[in-house]
């Protein structure tokens, strides 16, 4: 008998991207979640979330317990059955791996073959887990899913619900999981923050030290999570708006080209024109002739 996940309620609006892989004790879909509020339940079925792709702030609650962590590729979240959740939010579009297992995630017959009490096999409301086997699982049943499975290929889905539940059981059950500590994030609001100060502060010297000061976190944690976020360093970022804020200048065509070393953060004309023909292809002066030239043929 299939398992009765509610997923398509919890997840109304969003994305079955490669449809799913079902078993009886075991069912994976693969969805791209947008990000927004949806619809918690309570399910009769255990739910292991696994990040694919994408980042963002994940708030949920369930059985009265509080969550806010940050969703990245990697990390897994665990809903055991019978949570009563009441709130689940998502501040940004999570590529996500669901895994539905039923409630007794092995037989009795199972554990106790084990010798496993199943009276101490609770599991716990688990969030933002970084779990490189966890992952490693997930993906080979991506990898699966991918590949055309047949639905009665018993021997991949038994192998792959027993070592999901052989870690789950041995690692994750109330006794044994402890909140992680909370790692420095730079959500969206702080990285707004620096971002809006490195376009007000171009003339000036910026410095590391300055910009983490502005999300309130030590260098080596801001240099780390802004590279993240975007995709490159902050010093290559913050040279890269200051080339742009350049070629506007120059395009305007209304100042000197030292002038606009100084107002674009250079230390000299000369380190200006170094950067920017390292940049750009071409010194200042040739870009703004380029840029008239275009002018006089539009004209």
């Amino acid at each position: 008998m299939p398992l009765q996940t509610q997923s398509d309620v919890k997840y109304a609006s969003s994305e079955l991207l490669a449809g799913t892989t079902e078993w009886d004790t075991l069912r994976a879909e693969h969805r791209q979640v947008p990000g927004g509020a949806y619809n918690p339940v309570t399910s009769s079925c255990t739910e292991l979330v696994i990040i694919l792709s994408g980042q963002g702030t994940v708030r949920r609650t369930g059985d009265g317990q509080r969550q806010e962590r940050v969703a990245r590729p990697g990390t897994s979240w665990l809903v055991p059955a019978g949570t009563h959740e009441t709130q689940l939010e998502l501040d940004a579009p999570l590529e996500c791996l669901h895994l539905f297992m039923p409630a007794s995630l092995l037989e009795r017959s199972a554990l106790a073959d084990y010798g496993i009490d199943p009276d101490r096999c609770r599991l716990a409301y688990a969030a933002a887990v970084a779990d490189p086997v966890m992952a490693q699982l997930g993906g080979a049943l991506q990898a699966f899913m991918r590949s055309g499975n047949r639905h009665d290929d018993r021997i991949f889905c038994d192998g792959i619900r027993t070592a999901v539940a052989a870690r789950l059981m041995g690692h994750y059950t109330v006794d044994r999981w402890r909140v992680p500590p909370t790692a420095p994030t730079l959500d969206r609001r702080r990285l707004k923050r620096v971002l809006e100060f490195i376009e007000a502060h171009l003339a000036t010297a910026l410095s590391l030290d300055g910009l983490a000061s502005q999300a309130c976190l030590s260098p080596f944690h801001f240099a780390r999570l802004f590279r993240e976020a975007m995709g490159v360093p902050p010093h290559r970022y913050v040279s890269e708006r200051r080339i742009e804020a350049a070629k506007a200048m120059l395009a305007a065509d209304g100042a000197s080209l030292a002038q606009i070393a100084l107002d674009t953060g250079f230390a000299s004309q000369a380190s200006f024109t170094r950067v920017f023909g390292k940049a750009a292809g071409v010194t200042p002066g040739q870009y703004r002739a380029l840029c008239r030239d275009q002018r006089l043929e539009v004209d």
